[in-house]
């Protein structure tokens, strides 16, 4: 990614916010020191319902040219230690521990990964689904971790209503690349987008996560696999560090792909700027999303720009690249 890229992308989560809210900036580092890395933030080997060992699940992705990796078997933490000493290079690629901490509330499976956790976290049971989510957040939480909640519709297990209940996280996926997590909703329930919009049309500010959720590296082949570079984001950081990365997911400095790659996306001057690094036999559609999952403005092309007028509730680009591909930016809440 260019430069350039990086420079006016830093806009949108730094300075968005204080020109169309009113109000202060969050925090993040300087323009010019940010880099762009790739990586997949969900993913199993051999220590729980893989199919691979943890060498070789990270050398898929260092091989496939992925910045980092974090592995979230579930309910267990593999040390990364020798992983990374075998294939970690500094600002080139990184292992990140993790855990997929998976409960259930009567039939209903509760998964939430747990980045960058300092321990192993015992899954907890609640009340209710809402209750369990919560206690195994501020598990993860309490364990030093950052917590992304899992495939809502995996088992229809989780609504938008439960997820608008969950205090201190920040992030769930909206892309999940198992062939049966029902990312596109049915049987009456919404899908994952939908599920988005309604939690940001209640204010609820969540960042989405595409993810591969990968279980088979020996079945590359099989469409009904579990397999590898389904989704990923793509996080601005200063640094290839583990906390440097969450840090930055955080705050939202990222986008969530399934194949489209980004070469400019800015703000300035109250619009919203979207450019594709574009495949030459493909077609691409970029569309501003507002409140209730409205379509603001729809344009066809590798590149469009969007005059924000600050009543959107918030403000979300999307991109769908005629062969099924799509990418997703993180919204900007404004007019609160």
């Amino acid at each position: 990614m260019s430069r350039r890229f990086l420079l006016l992308f830093s806009l949108l989560c730094a300075g968005l916010y204080a020109v169309v809210a009113g109000q202060p900036a969050p925090s993040a580092p300087a323009a010019g020191s940010l880099r762009w890395f790739k990586g997949n933030t969900h993913t199993h080997t051999l220590n729980s319902d893989g199919d691979s060992t943890p060498d070789e699940v990270v050398r898929w992705y260092r091989e496939n040219r992925y910045n980092f990796v974090v592995l979230t078997d579930h309910n267990f933490l593999t040390d990364v230690t020798a992983l990374n000493a075998v294939h970690g290079a500094d600002e080139k690629f990184l292992v990140i521990k993790g855990e997929e901490v998976s409960s259930r509330f009567d039939s209903k499976p509760l998964h939430i990964n747990g980045l960058d956790v300092s321990r192993r976290i015992e899954p907890l049971s609640g009340s209710s689904v809402a209750d369990a989510l919560q206690k195994n957040v501020d598990a993860i939480r309490a364990a030093d971790g950052v917590p992304h909640i899992n495939h809502p519709n995996f088992g229809w297990a989780i609504t938008a209503d439960e997820l608008a209940t969950v205090r201190n996280n920040r992030l769930f996926e909206i892309y999940n690349g198992h062939p049966r997590v029902n990312n596109l909703g049915g049987n009456g329930h919404p899908g994952l987008e939908e599920i988005w919009d309604t939690l940001l049309s209640r204010g609820v500010e969540l960042y989405g996560i595409a993810v591969d959720d990968a279980h088979h590296f020996k079945r590359l082949g099989d469409l009904s696999s579990s397999r590898p570079g389904m989704g990923w984001v793509v996080v601005r950081a200063p640094r290839l560090e583990a906390r440097a990365i969450l840090a930055a997911m955080e705050r939202g400095d990222f986008y969530a792909s399934t194949g489209v790659e980004l070469s400019d996306y800015r703000v300035a001057d109250g619009t919203m700027t979207v450019s594709i690094d574009p495949v030459p036999t493909s077609g691409y559609r970029i569309r501003f999303i507002g409140k209730g999952g409205t379509v603001l403005e729809d344009v066809q092309g590798p590149t469009a720009t969007y005059r924000i007028k600050g009543t959107e509730g918030y403000v979300r680009a999307k991109v769908i690249e005629s062969n099924g591909k799509q990418a997703w930016m993180q919204p900007v809440m404004v007019g609160r």
